[in-house]
């Protein structure tokens, strides 16, 4: 499972180092695309092969067509260099909008990174609602 919050800094060729603990769940191979909420979402090669037969059960409307367009058409397979970082290509650093400090979240079966701006514009709107969306998800019976 990968979990936890990083700060690590995006370099000017778009170098960004993933923690120790998550390079090794991530694997050797995995795949980056855009995510959602102006995020880059990260998964094992396993969850994105999942994610892929499930997207060809789907009935071909014009929705999934269109969100695949985009989620697909951005997505590229890396590897981690010598040093554990990551070569993000431009157009995902400039959708993410993604300058120096970056924030670097375990999300289950993927990693999402985010601009720190991007980041704690997401917590300031969510955090005072936690509880209560906890409540809708798991209908009271999340006990945290």
């Amino acid at each position: 499972m990968l979990m936890g919050e990083y700060r690590h800094s995006i370099d000017e060729k778009g170098r960004l180092t993933i923690p120790a603990k998550l390079r090794y769940e991530l694997g050797e191979q995995f795949v980056i695309t855009r995510g959602l909420d102006m995020c880059l979402a990260i998964y094992p090669k396993e969850e994105w092969n999942n994610i892929i037969n499930k997207y060809k059960e789907l009935p071909q409307t014009k929705d999934v067509r269109n969100f695949m367009r985009i989620f697909l058409s951005s997505a590229t397979t890396l590897e981690f260099d010598k040093l554990g970082r990551i070569n993000i290509p431009s157009p995902l650093v400039e959708f993410a909008n993604l300058t120096k400090d970056c924030i670097i979240i375990g999300v289950n079966d993927r990693l999402e990174v985010w601009s720190q701006e991007n980041w704690q514009n997401f917590i300031n709107d969510n955090e005072e609602n936690f509880s209560d969306i906890a409540d809708s998800l798991f209908n009271s019976n999340l006990n945290i």
